[in-house]
């Protein structure tokens, strides 16, 4: 089920990770690397482990942790792995839609885990439908893998270089042998895939945060179009596809990453406190106090805080017990509402004139949930500063947010999105000033902007289109 007190705020698929490394324990490197990027997806999680002659794998339904105990990781002896860390946007949240995905090409087994979403995996499908493929699972990862299994070249490297050519929308993708890993991007590079060393071993993750936790140093992301893989004779990068327009689907920045992972040469702290700053310029109030909705807010805040010079304070305190649950709250529960999420600290908002400040707004229940919450602590005025402009197109690379009708900001004025959430005032981020925060000074347009613009970088098919799009 999806959080009850996550509906404003987006959900990327999932996250990835693929480490060759001999003499060590990889799934338990694994592991760890899959719980720092445990944000990226926690529906389920999974681990594929090979000594060269076996695969293992192990997945389950929940979080890094419930899914792996210590027995688990020892059942999982290895020298390669890749792991994965799901949120559904493709396919139904249900156990056979968990991966890694293991199946067996030309008598050998692979096994592929995927971040992102094909935007043209209907007809994927159905050419395999028609060709005898017998699917297992609804997920778009599925399709990548019966892809392969059924290509032609007996030579795995030639067949993703054919099947790149072949998918269209996002993925970055970590395969698993019997004797390397591979990672690869799409050409638009819309979903994030980072090499990292580790001693003279070498890994790939989603996240640099991934690395960091297993002592790894960043080498370099993945381009877009390339294919790398990691064999006994260190990593090997070619560029396998034309490379169009790079379009790094801008959340990542502004709340899907880490605070701590670097992308771009930017760490995303530093790009989030620069929105913050680009935020208080262009709409400045005259206030008491700035506050983040924690924690995706944080950085912004302080960002804010430093630009106006008007106080920054935590006055909102979050329940880090209840964010991620898969138990349906009960009636009582769904009554408490906001407060099972956070508790407003009355004694530094009464009346206080604040400036709260969050990363993005999706379809509104939560902050006019939360503005309540304010004023009944005795705020004297809410002014809600949004540190990415308004979401008013849907996504089809892999980010469940919601249908355009379904958006706060769909077809609606400033005033009436602050009218309807209750609040003194509210303005976002122009989307001028989120690109100059996330480029820093280099000015490299490299980012997708579809959410706010409209504007696609990959050609969305009609159905697609039809299904999210409410035309006014």
């Amino acid at each position: 089920m999806r959080d009850p007190w996550q509906d404003d705020s987006p959900h990327d698929e999932c996250g990835v990770f693929a480490i060759y490394a001999p003499q060590m324990d990889v799934a338990r490197l694994t592991f760890f690397a899959l719980f720092a990027l445990q944000h990226r997806g926690q529906e389920s999680a999974g681990i594929a482990v090979t000594d060269g002659s076996r695969l293992i794998v192990h997945k389950d339904m929940g979080l890094v942790s419930q899914v792996f105990q210590e027995q688990t990781l020892q059942g999982l002896p290895g020298q390669l792995a890749i792991g994965h860390v799901r949120y559904s946007t493709t396919g139904s949240n249900e156990m056979r839609n968990a991966q890694p995905f293991a199946r067996v090409r030309n008598g050998s087994f692979i096994a592929l885990a995927h971040n992102g979403n094909l935007v043209n995996t209907d007809q994927l499908r159905t050419d395999l439908l028609r060709n005898g493929h017998v699917f297992e699972s609804t997920s778009d990862t599925e399709v990548i893998a019966a892809l392969l299994v059924e290509h032609p070249s007996r030579d795995l490297h030639e067949a993703i270089r054919d099947i790149i050519l072949k998918m269209r929308g996002a993925f970055s993708a970590v395969l698993l042998t019997n004797d390397e890993v591979i990672g690869f991007r799409d050409p638009y590079g819309i979903r994030p895939l980072v090499l990292g060393q580790l001693g003279d071993r070498f890994c790939l993750a989603s996240e640099s945060s991934g690395l960091d936790i297993i002592g790894a140093r960043m080498v370099r992301e993945i381009e877009p179009g390339e294919i790398c893989w990691i064999d006994s004779d260190g990593y090997h990068i070619e560029q396998v596809a034309r490379r169009e327009r790079e379009s790094l689907c801008v959340f990542e920045f502004i709340y899907f990453a880490r605070p701590d992972s670097v992308m771009k040469g930017h760490t995303l702290y530093g790009a989030r406190s620069r929105m913050g700053e680009e935020l208080a310029a262009e709409s400045p109030v005259d206030a008491d106090l700035v506050i983040p909705v924690p924690d995706t807010g944080n950085s912004a805040a302080i960002g804010y805080s430093a630009r106006s010079g008007i106080t920054y304070g935590e006055a909102l305190i979050k329940n880090r017990y209840i964010g991620r649950t898969f138990i349906d709250p009960d009636d009582q529960v769904r009554k408490l509402g906001i407060r099972m999420k956070f508790n407003p600290l009355a004694s530094a908002i009464k009346g206080k004139k604040l400036v709260v400040v969050d990363d993005s707004i999706v379809r509104g229940n939560t902050t006019r949930a939360l503005v309540r919450v304010l004023f009944e602590a005795g705020a004297a005025e809410v002014h809600l500063r949004v540190s990415s402009p308004p979401i008013v197109f849907p996504c089809f690379y892999g980010i469940d947010m919601a249908d355009q009708d379904e958006f706060i900001a769909f077809g609606k004025s400033v005033d009436e999105i602050s009218h309807e959430l209750g609040a003194t005032s509210v303005a976002y981020l122009s989307l001028e000033g989120l690109l100059r925060a996330a480029h820093g000074d280099e000015g490299e347009d490299c980012f997708c902007t579809a959410c706010f613009s409209g504007d696609y970088p990959c050609e969305v098919p009609e159905n697609l289109r039809l299904s999210k799009f409410r035309y006014e």
